[in-house]
């Protein structure tokens, strides 16, 4: 599942944005705890904790942030045996220049792969999953509206 957006915000104002894995917690969707356990170099690990009370789960993730000057990218991934949500999790944002090369606007493509461990996660998932993505990239949107200002 993908979605793809023109912003006015800079690329690098984006990718600042999704990197600071830690305050997700404040204004994902779904998302009621986000904690960095370690990082080294251009990877981190963070803890998650998504879902609807009283049906919560945590996950760790591991997180590669890629910013060569070219193109901005931060691919993550559900890791650990004991992960008891996801088969699989991966999740991709790539940043691009805007329209025209303009600097103060990106094309954001997010796109996410996984699969649940349960039925009933899934399920809920396959009716939901397109609207889930759509609010996720518009937290982000709005996140960032709220911090560097209106587009």
């Amino acid at each position: 599942h993908q979605e793809r957006r023109v912003l006015g915000y800079s690329a690098e104002q984006m990718y600042e944005l999704v990197a600071n894995v830690g305050e997700y917690w404040q204004f994902v969707p779904w998302c009621s705890r986000s904690a960095v356990l370690s990082r080294r170099g251009q990877v981190l690990r963070a803890e998650l904790e998504v879902g609807f009370p009283p049906l919560l789960e945590h996950y760790v993730s591991e997180v590669f942030l890629e910013q060569p000057p070219e193109r901005c990218r931060v691919p993550a991934q559900a890791v650990g045996r004991d992960c008891r949500l996801f088969r699989h999790l991966e999740t991709l944002w790539r940043f691009g220049p805007g329209p025209s090369g303009r600097t103060d606007t990106c094309v954001l493509d997010f796109s996410v792969s996984f699969e649940f461990r349960s039925a009933l996660h899934a399920r809920l998932a396959g009716l939901f999953l397109d609207e889930v993505v759509k609010r996720m990239v518009s937290a982000f949107e709005a996140r960032a509206q709220e911090l560097f200002g209106p587009q």
